[in-house]
């Protein structure tokens, strides 16, 4: 996939990236150009210390700006997390929120550019079944139909259809489109527009939301950068999936007799990392 504006070569080293072939099979598109592997999910060990007592920070906490959006406590608390934390990188962000089935984009700074509802996958879940990737559709039962909760790092790639896509997690060939509607029995576009979350759980796995949202909101976050997809999860805590924390009760204001601060930098975030380079791959499977 060719950059709109490009990448600078600095962004490219700080993330990271060395070559890495991987072939998908699985809900997102069959691709003609480049992908990523995604970034590992397994919970992260948090020390004890930060476990049982809030800490003290001589910096204002940062929030995310929902704006006048609604959004679940889940939703609001991990967008709250990455701001503060930092986790995104400085890049835009999105959070998948599959209890409410809606979809948010922030950009780098925090800001939200757009809300939506989503169609996602049919099975609840948080886990992808091994290897469904290189699995063909017609072989994926419904209760493998997930959309894997984690951490994603996301850009826009193309189908080989000439249609825009944003890979979420290439291994498990999940991605965000356009709603797909060419299936009338599925009425996808009318699951779109029902109030009940259960309603839009149809999908193999990959995440559909309105075409106009995609065009303006979502492509145009996307376009020239990286991003980061939080899936949130609906069988595990957020905390057991990024190693996130609550703004809120995570810090308690410093001591009016405190010591001068020995540093004004937010925690590290242990999701810090970027995967490795974009790779050409081939056979590999449409959207769902």
């Amino acid at each position: 996939m060719v950059m709109k504006g490009g990448l600078s070569v600095a962004l490219l080293a700080a993330a990271g990236l060395v070559a890495q072939p991987v072939l998908a099979a699985d809900g997102a598109a069959q691709s003609s150009g480049s992908s990523r592997r995604s970034i590992a999910q397994e919970p992260i060990s948090v020390p004890a210390a930060i476990e049982t007592q809030p800490m003290e920070r001589a910096y204002p906490s940062k929030r995310a700006n929902f704006g006048q959006a609604r959004s679940s406590q889940m939703a609001r608390q991990v967008a709250d997390w990455v701001v503060d934390s930092g986790d995104n990188r400085s890049m835009p962000f999105v959070i998948v929120d599959k209890s409410d089935a809606k979809v948010f984009v922030f950009d780098a700074a925090g800001q939200l550019l757009g809300a939506a509802p989503a169609l996602l996958g049919l099975a609840q879940g948080d886990d992808s079944v091994p290897g469904i990737g290189k699995r063909k559709l017609s072989t994926i039962r419904p209760e493998e139909r997930t959309t894997p909760a984690g951490r994603f790092v996301a850009s826009l790639d193309r189908n080989l259809h000439g249609e825009e896509i944003l890979w979420v997690d290439y291994d498990a060939a999940i991605s965000l489109h356009r709603v797909i509607t060419s299936n009338a029995k599925e009425r996808r576009a009318q699951r779109l527009d029902s109030p009940s979350p259960m309603d839009h759980r149809i999908s193999y796995g990959c995440i559909n939301v309105p075409a106009k949202f995609y065009d303006k909101v979502v492509s145009p976050a996307f376009t020239g950068t990286y991003g980061i997809v939080y899936v949130l999860p609906e069988t595990r805590s957020a905390r057991e999936v990024f190693a996130s924390y609550d703004v809120e009760q995570h810090f308690r204001p410093p001591a009016a007799n405190q010591a001068e601060p020995v540093s004004l930098d937010p925690p590290a975030s242990p999701f810090l990392e970027l995967p490795e380079k974009r790779h050409r791959a081939l056979g590999l499977p449409l959207s769902n």
